[in-house]
């Protein structure tokens, strides 16, 4: 196949995504596709969740989570992600023991010592061995009361230290609450796999839901060495596929390489991403997806904040923030460039479909200063 031009790659990206095909999914299939979705913060994991399974609702999202089919953890990167349940051990064995390593140094200086995370283990297990969550006030009481430091950012550490090494993942909210539980209960059915199996099922994934794409974005997805990388995509012989030479090269799914070069690629139209969707954060060269001081007002200052965006066609075209309010949600977006009246009625309907799935009315103003 030749060198694919940027215009197939955002389609084909979109379509990997499951931004483009319309076809019925639950958001434990969806998470299952991705292997893994960045959400720290809860809402907008919740809509990248949402905007991927047609018609669903807030309340069908958080059922999941309830079910206890999805949670949230620090699989990779020491970042909350929502991963599958049944994935969490040998994910965390994989990429999530790196983050261990990484914040060593940072717990030292916040005088977090070894007697301090061995002690951790054992208040937690007293603490949840009933297998129902607890909140994190909850839990940080509780730990105080044991004698482990917990004050400043003793606490945070504290809590993904104990998710890091398989003792708690995070729990459902609680009336707008965190809570944590005790794997071991919440997700007792895990998936076993060999570390170089994990490099090869990682890759898969990441490939199939973020393809086309390279190694160097894979390996700064999962904050694994470039060499670990390679070895995950050269383990896939027959499901990806290779298309250009050295740096400049990218792969994608055996199908979807077939689907590009029948022209069978899907319509993908506007859409409302959440703020930290894996469209923008999911790569390290996002120069494909928007002009570089365009994609600043994303992330402005490269403070890690993603914003929420509209992408239209494929690229980013405006950012939007909401409040809500009563029985609505009063959504402000910010336009890059001054929309035409096609776009402004792609754009409307496209937050139109966030407001229903949170239930409420839709109240969309436009910025004019372009």
């Amino acid at each position: 196949m030749a060198a694919l031009a940027p215009t197939v790659i955002r389609a084909a990206r979109m379509t990997s995504l499951l931004l483009a095909e319309h076809e019925q999914r639950t958001p434990l299939s969806v998470a299952e596709w991705f292997g893994a979705m960045q959400a720290q913060d809860v809402a907008s994991g919740l809509w990248s969740l949402g905007v991927r399974v047609p018609h669903s609702t807030a309340a069908d999202v958080e059922a999941a989570f309830e079910r206890g089919g999805l949670i949230r953890t620090w699989p990779m990167r020491q970042t909350v992600h929502i991963i599958p349940a049944a994935d969490a051990r040998w994910m965390l064995d994989l990429t999530g023991t790196r983050g261990l390593d990484r914040m060593r140094s940072r717990r030292q200086q916040l005088g977090l010592l070894p007697p301090d995370l061995a002690r951790l283990r054992d208040v937690l297990e007293a603490l949840l061995e009933d297998g129902e969550p607890r909140t994190r006030a909850d839990i940080l009481d509780a730990l105080t009361a044991e004698g482990i430091p917990t004050d400043g950012q003793r606490g945070y550490h504290l809590l993904a230290y104990a998710s890091l090494t398989g003792v708690t993942c995070i729990g459902p909210q609680r009336e707008g609450a965190q809570t944590f539980a005790l794997l071991s209960a919440w997700a007792p059915h895990q998936v076993e796999l060999s570390r170089d199996d994990a490099l090869v099922e990682l890759a898969h994934r990441y490939f199939r839901s973020h393809g086309p794409t390279t190694v160097k974005d894979f390996a700064g997805w999962t904050g694994l060495t470039l060499a670990d990388a390679r070895r995950g995509v050269e383990g896939n012989a027959g499901r990806l596929d290779r298309v250009g030479e050295g740096a400049d090269a990218v792969w994608l799914t055996t199908e979807l390489a077939e689907a590009i070069g029948d022209g069978r690629l899907a319509d993908h139209g506007t859409l409302a991403l959440p703020g930290f969707d894996e469209y923008v954060l999911g790569y390290k060269d996002r120069s494909l997806h928007g002009d570089e001081s365009l994609l600043d007002r994303v992330v402005p200052g490269g403070n890690g904040i993603f914003r929420a965006t509209i992408v239209r066609r494929g690229s980013v075209i405006a950012t939007w923030t909401r409040t809500l309010v009563r029985d609505q949600v009063r959504i402000a977006v910010e336009p890059f460039a001054p929309l035409s009246g096609r776009a402004r009625i792609d754009v409307d309907r496209a937050l139109v479909a966030y407001a229903a799935y949170l239930g409420r009315e839709p109240v969309i103003t436009v910025s004019p200063n372009a």
